[in-house]
């Protein structure tokens, strides 16, 4: 199985990794495929995210998933998150094996969920 560049960086060195104390997102979602699981955490001021973390119990390509994942949703708006989609994702990390392209999608279920339950907060 070879892995971008990107990804292999994001394994090495993933960003935003641990829990956002005062995060007013959240979600924590499981992959059907390989039982891998995605924990996102995001601060929204004002409907832009402010802050992202993540956690993740999962392969190399989960971790690297979840840490582009907190770099693609700071900054972005509530219509902008809702369009990130897990091609997208996949793209930006210099594309996955098509045998792991569940963690790419396990990115976007987190999004979607924390999105839902912000939603359901307010």
């Amino acid at each position: 199985m070879k892995y971008s560049p990107v990804v292999i960086d994001h394994v090495k060195h993933p960003r935003n990794v641990g829990e956002l104390k005062d995060a007013n997102a959240a979600a924590r979602v499981r992959s059907n495929e390989d039982g891998d699981m995605l924990q996102l955490q995001m601060r929204i001021e004002a409907d832009i995210v402010r802050e992202a973390r993540f956690k993740v119990f999962g392969c190399g390509a989960a971790i690297a998933a979840g840490s582009m994942l907190t770099q693609l949703v700071i900054g972005k708006t509530i219509p902008e998150l809702k369009l990130i989609t897990n091609q997208q994702l996949s793209e930006k990390m210099g594309g996955l094996p098509p045998e792991k392209i569940h963690c790419s999608i396990l990115a976007e279920q987190a999004i979607q969920e924390a999105l839902r339950n912000w939603e359901g907060s307010k």
